[in-house]
């Protein structure tokens, strides 16, 4: 019989060259993808920044220390660099108090900021656009003021209104400042104020 050694090793060669003929599959074969038009991008300018136009809905940049970077007890030029805009008002000649607005505001009634001895020491409000410290506003209810204080507000007769209120609240140990509201016959809160003392109780303003 004859040995079979000799078949065996030619068909073992032959499988070997075949595996050597296909590529082993790796796994880190790079993916085809498709590929696209990269978009062109434009830069549009930034709008211009109108400093005249009344702000969009209620603010809240109120407090006892002062009005947004404003603060209560600053010079009147540190008051007005922190504003960062143009202030209308000035001095009336012979007086050492008077107040300065923004553009925006038609009468200063509504919106200001009061100087006395070239100090910034109270800011007065009208419109209902602007949130005291706490929450309050112009145009809610003595009731309802009273219940978002948890009945601090210490209320006292208007001087010029039968039947109006001044309801006010110290800030205590945040600032040496005071938060008064005044209300009307109708117990709507007409305006308030924050201020440092005695300015914060000046009934008629700079008057």
């Amino acid at each position: 019989m004859k040995s079979m050694l000799p078949i065996v090793m030619a068909v073992t060669l032959l499988s070997a060259c075949q595996r050597q003929d296909v590529p082993a599959k790796t796994g880190t074969e790079p993916l085809t993808t498709a590929t696209s038009t990269p978009m062109a991008v434009t830069t549009q300018p930034a709008p211009a920044v109108d400093d005249t136009a009344v702000p969009a809905g209620p603010v809240s940049q109120a407090s006892f220390l002062g009005y947004g970077d404003m603060k209560l007890g600053s010079t009147v030029e540190e008051a007005r660099a922190a504003w960062g805009g143009e202030l209308n008002g000035s001095p009336t000649e012979g007086t050492s108090c008077h107040y300065l607005w923004p553009k925006w505001i038609t009468r200063p009634a509504d919106f200001a900021f009061m100087m006395e001895e070239g100090k910034f020491v109270r800011y007065d409000v009208g419109i209902d656009k602007e949130t005291a410290p706490g929450g309050g506003k112009v145009g809610m209810s003595v009731d309802e003021l009273q219940k978002l204080y948890g009945g601090a507000l210490k209320a006292a007769p208007h001087k010029y209104t039968q039947g109006g209120q001044y309801l006010s609240l110290d800030a205590g140990d945040v600032a040496p400042t005071r938060l008064v509201f005044e209300a009307d016959a109708d117990g709507k809160v007409t305006s308030w104020r924050v201020g440092l003392s005695p300015q914060v109780d000046y009934v008629e303003g700079c008057s």
